[in-house]
Order: C-alpha cells, then sequence, then structure tokens
C-alpha cells in the first residue's frame, strides 16, 4: 500500500518528466537554425581577418621593396642604372603581393655624389579583392639611402 508522501513523490516526478519533455519540444531544431545563421557570418568574419591580414603583409613587402629599391640604386654609377636596378630589385620583392604591375620613381634630386638617392614604391595589392569586393587597394612606400662615394665606376 502506498502511503500519500510517496504518493505525492510519484506526481511531483511525473509532471517534472512530463514538464522537461514538453520544453525538449519547443527547442528541437533550434541549434539547426543558430548553425544556418552564425555560419556564413563566420565564414565572413574569417574571410574579412584574411583580407586584411593580406594588406598588412602587403604593407610590409613594400616597405622592404623600396628599401631594396633605394639601395640598390644608390649604389650604380649613372642615373639610369640606378632607376633600371631600384625598378628590378622592387619587381623582385613583390611578384607574389602585388596584382598589378610596379612603379618605381625617384622622389630626390639630382644623383649626385653624397647625396640622398629617395625612391617611391607603389602598387595595388590584392587584399579586399578576395572577398568579391571591387575597391583598388594601391599600397606606396618611400625610402631613402646615401648614395655611396664608393660606387661603381665601371
Amino acid at each position: 500500500m502506498m502511503t500519500i508522501p510517496d504518493l505525492v513523490t510519484r506526481v511531483r516526478a511525473t509532471l517534472v518528466r512530463d514538464r522537461d519533455h514538453r520544453g525538449d519540444r519547443g527547442d528541437r531544431g533550434l541549434s539547426t537554425i543558430e548553425v544556418v545563421i552564425l555560419a556564413p557570418v563566420m565564414i565572413m568574419f574569417i574571410l574579412v581577418l584574411v583580407a586584411f591580414g593580406q594588406l598588412v603583409d602587403g604593407r610590409g613587402a613594400l616597405d622592404g621593396a623600396a628599401r631594396d629599391a633605394a639601395r640598390a640604386g644608390s649604389i650604380q654609377k649613372d642615373h639610369g642604372t640606378a632607376m633600371a636596378e631600384a625598378a628590378k630589385a622592387a619587381e623582385a620583392d613583390l611578384t607574389d603581393i602585388c596584382s598589378g604591375p610596379v612603379t618605381v620613381t625617384q622622389t630626390s634630386a639630382g644623383f649626385e655624389p653624397d647625396t640622398i638617392f629617395t625612391v617611391e614604391v607603389s602598387c595595388e595589392v590584392r587584399g579586399l579583392a578576395m572577398l568579391g569586393l571591387d575597391i583598388p587597394t594601391t599600397l606606396t612606400a618611400s625610402f631613402s639611402s646615401p648614395l655611396d662615394p664608393f660606387r661603381r665606376t665601371a
């Protein structure tokens, strides 16, 4: 024979179990909806991070290319050879970074001994184009190098 406290405990357990099952039916399919909504947002966020990472990498590579171009040009004996070697050095550094042509221009005046040889290197980096955004991203870097007094004479 069942006592009243035992009966109350059983009824209470049955009500709690039924309430828990009814709560599960209302949440069914919710995690599928969350994945369908959140997955594209998370993928887009990761792609934006990668695109901005490429911009930062492009900026660093462009700074290095400007340094190498200025140094390559500063050790040449004449202006024409200096600009050709500066362009060659910058293009070699930026082959995997730029999506368009690499432009190298001299921003310093003259090519006399004991002066400064300054070049400006610019190109269009991929960056946001990988996301389908047609935003041209042209980066520019400048660097100066003293004209070597013992530069090539032959």
